[in-house]
């Protein structure tokens, strides 16, 4: 049980757009991990990132299109209710969304920018975004940069820091916030054409982890949330090998007791599992992710999620304590599936 006393449930995205269901509400099994659908509903198109106020009584969703938007639900039963209209985010393909100092922050990829929509005292959403950080700059990959394009954006472990990561710029974005809206503290360069996707903060707060799409590898950073400062320190393969074919890493996450770091890589259709080690990362093992096309992945209580988006399909993992590694126990349909929250 959890939120109270209240079951575990998990809340997952897709695209309606490719025959999703819109906001999917599943029940977890403590013991197993599995889940069982209570649930659809399609209040905005191509809800395809969630995330939960920490409460876990209102649950906000972009909707990924050319007019971008971002939407509050009430999750006190089992099926999402609105609380209220959606909000422009004023910018294109949002892909991600947070909170960060009283606001919901979305990360628009289309347009490379990042918006702040007020959250009022209830959970829901102010009328109108209250500010938008456009980004600049460019890559050398022809086709994926040449433009910005904002993929995630999220509080560090301090909750001083929005961290915006742009995949068109081969850089992060370290932000503070400034009358409802945010200014660049420090912009880090990575590697020229890597294209980094999604950043994990490791728990102790002194590192962070950033998958390049393009590249594929991660990147072991060091974090300094005095400073707001990132420094790049390794980089490292996701693939034991060279890929057969497409490899296009899109989700990370770290063990809670920051000895391991998994990610998905898309094309190959795998989990990697790594080991923490000082300054680095280490390749242990990587296994099927049970499905097609790994869009997100999410670790909970044990156990790992994975949202195969052309499957349709979440598949749900038990992780070995000792070894990190995903031992997979089932999977539940979901047509084009992008994201796992639960709460």
């Amino acid at each position: 049980m959890a939120n109270g006393g209240r079951r575990r449930r998990a809340f997952i995205g897709s695209f309606t757009a490719a025959g999703g269901p819109g906001i999917v509400t599943a029940a977890v099994d403590p013991d197993s991990g599995a889940l069982t659908v209570l649930s659809s509903v399609k209040g905005v198109p191509d809800p395809s990132y969630l995330a939960l106020a920490p409460g876990g009584d209102t649950l906000y969703a972009v909707s990924e299109t050319a007019e971008g938007a971002v939407a509050a639900y009430r999750v006190s039963g089992d099926r999402p209710e609105p609380a209220g209209p959606p909000v422009s985010v004023h910018g294109s393909g949002p892909t991600h969304l947070s909170l960060f100092a009283g606001h919901v922050l979305t990360a628009n990829y289309g347009s490379g920018s990042v918006t702040a929509v007020p959250v009022r005292a209830d959970g829901t959403l102010a009328r109108a975004a209250s500010g938008v950080l456009r980004h600049t700059g460019s890559g050398p990959h022809t086709s994926r940069q040449r433009s910005p394009h904002a993929h995630q954006v999220q509080p560090d472990p301090s909750g001083r820091w929005a961290v915006s990561v742009d995949l068109g710029t081969d850089s992060v974005r370290v932000c503070a916030p400034a009358d409802g809206t945010l200014r660049v503290h420090r912009e880090i360069a990575l590697r020229p054409g890597s294209g980094p996707r999604h950043l994990a903060f490791h728990p102790g707060g002194g590192a962070a982890y950033v998958l390049n799409e393009l590249a594929p590898t991660v990147t072991v950073c060091r974090w300094d949330a005095a400073g707001g400062s990132l420094r790049p320190l390794t980089e490292t393969p996701v693939l034991p090998g060279a890929p057969a074919g497409d490899a296009y890493p899109s989700g990370i996450a770290v063990s809670p007791d920051g000895r391991f770091v998994w990610t998905a890589t898309r094309g190959e259709d795998v989990l990697s599992v790594f080991a923490v080690e000082g300054d680095g990362l280490r390749l242990l093992a990587t296994v099927p992710c049970g499905g097609h096309w790994p869009r997100a992945i999410t670790v909970a209580d044990g156990f790992l999620y994975a949202a195969n988006e052309r499957s349709g399909n979440v598949t749900w993992f038990a992780l070995d304590p000792a070894t990190g590694t995903p031992r997979r126990g089932g999977s539940v349909e979901v047509p084009a599936a992008s994201c796992v929250v639960l709460g």
